[in-house]
């Protein structure tokens, strides 16, 4: 008996009614009647969901899910076809009117993260001498909401500032070239920086630290990317680096990141059908 028949069986990563609802049109990649599909997408999507959000291995999916290969193969597709990017467009853009703001950002925060490796990702790990870590560095653009506009991984080795360039590029390309301002750390001072940003329509504004700093502070505009980075560690397969690829690293931040957002999405429905 399957959890199709056993309806109160159901996981905490489970996608509900209402955020299936908002997803299914963006996943559908076939016809529900297609000859070849053997498991339903509701049930591949919670199959991933539940990877990402327990940090399991693929081969430890539950048996009341879709086979862990039937899952990876379909998150593949998805990934290759851009599903997940287009929705987090969209969700952002329905995020950001509900805020009272406009559809697409002007500004945005860019700033890094580093995870440590594990034994899956130490060939390509890097060490990180600012962090004492060894590991990958996520390299993030948000709008100043938070929500998601780009992202890539490198080793924890590269510099901050060689990769403005192409973050930057990627949130004009997401965007639409909308983005005229990004708002950044002092690891990313300098010309070349502030160059390679230029190139792509982005004047960089150094967000500084204040000179008489004691205890946590929170930086004007640049916590919220801070707020995406704690965000992101509700997952525990996104706490360390646990990829084969850095590109896998990357697209399971940015499932992850929509997932947030879809339910976000669904609580701003909710709330304005009630009024």
């Amino acid at each position: 008996m399957g959890r199709d028949d056993l309806c109160s069986q159901t996981l905490p990563s489970d996608v509900s009614d209402e955020e299936w609802a908002l997803v299914a049109p963006y996943l559908t990649l076939l016809p529900e009647e297609a000859g070849q599909r053997e498991h339903s997408l509701r049930e591949v999507f919670n199959g991933l969901r539940y990877i990402i959000k327990t940090g399991a291995p693929w081969r430890w999916m539950p048996n009341d899910l879709p086979p862990w290969a039937a899952v990876y193969q379909q998150a593949q597709r998805w990934l290759n076809a851009g599903c997940f990017e287009e929705l987090a467009h969209d969700l952002r853009a329905v995020l950001r009117l509900a805020a009272g703001r406009s559809e697409e950002p002007s500004a945005a925060v860019l700033d890094s993260r580093t995870l440590r490796s594990t034994p899956e990702s130490g060939a390509r790990a890097g060490y990180d001498g600012a962090k004492r870590k060894k590991g990958s560095k996520l390299h993030m653009a948000v709008d100043t909401l938070g929500h998601l506009l780009a992202a890539h991984v490198t080793p924890a080795t590269a510099d901050d500032r060689a990769e403005v360039g192409q973050l930057a590029q990627a949130v004009q390309v997401a965007t639409g070239e909308s983005v005229d301002l990004a708002y950044v750390d002092q690891g990313y001072t300098g010309a070349k920086p502030a160059a390679a940003a230029r190139e792509h329509g982005i004047e960089l504004e150094v967000v500084k630290l204040p000179e008489a700093k004691r205890g946590f502070v929170l930086l004007p505009r640049r916590w919220v990317v801070e707020r995406t980075f704690g965000w992101a560690t509700r997952f525990r397969r996104l706490v360390r680096d646990y990829e084969r690829l850095p590109q896998t690293l990357a697209d399971l931040h940015v499932i992850a990141l929509v997932c947030i957002m879809l339910r976000q999405a669904v609580n701003y429905i909710a709330v304005h059908n009630s009024l």
